[in-house]
């Protein structure tokens, strides 16, 4: 596998959006030893949740891992940096839920975990565990198109208004 030089797609000067009505509101408690991203979609399949906006705060289990970069940010393929955290973390986080192509409910939530001084930032998708609690607001998007789109540059399923 070669690397190449990584170019990004941009449309000039066309912002891409579309607009969305706040639906139900959800307040979760997820619990020890739940997996974040496994616990949310599935409550999203189970609740008919399309598109949906999260805030999240708890505490995040050691062992859990986290996507925090690319290896190198200008090349394909994108190789990430996955990140295992020690100890018990601190966690505040925010996130969007779209289906995917398939129409399967795909979250993407970054969030930020803390144990002392030390802080990282990265995408829970790699197994973010709770510990003892995470408390979740979730808020419906309703007369929402948006759904994430494979892109093959990227090897990323981003977000199409």
């Amino acid at each position: 596998m070669s690397s190449k030089p990584f170019s990004f797609i941009t449309k000039g000067d066309v912002l891409e959006f579309s607009q969305a009505r706040i639906g139900r509101v959800f307040i979760l408690r997820l619990e020890q030893g739940e997996v974040v991203h496994e616990v949310l979609e599935n409550f999203a399949v189970e609740n008919n949740i399309k598109c949906a906006a999260m805030i999240m705060l708890g505490a995040a289990n050691e062992g859990s891992k986290m996507t925090v970069g690319p290896k190198n940010g200008y090349i394909t393929p994108i190789i990430p940096f996955i990140h295992q955290l020690s100890g018990v973390h601190e966690l505040a986080g925010v996130g969007t839920l779209f289906p995917d192509e398939e129409g399967h409910p795909s979250l993407h939530s970054h969030v930020a975990a803390g144990r002392e001084e030390d802080a990282i930032v990265g995408c829970i998708s790699a197994g973010v565990v709770v510990w003892t609690i995470l408390e979740v607001i979730l808020i419906e998007l309703e007369d929402c198109d948006a759904k994430r789109v494979h892109n093959s540059p990227t090897g990323f399923n981003l977000l199409s208004p």
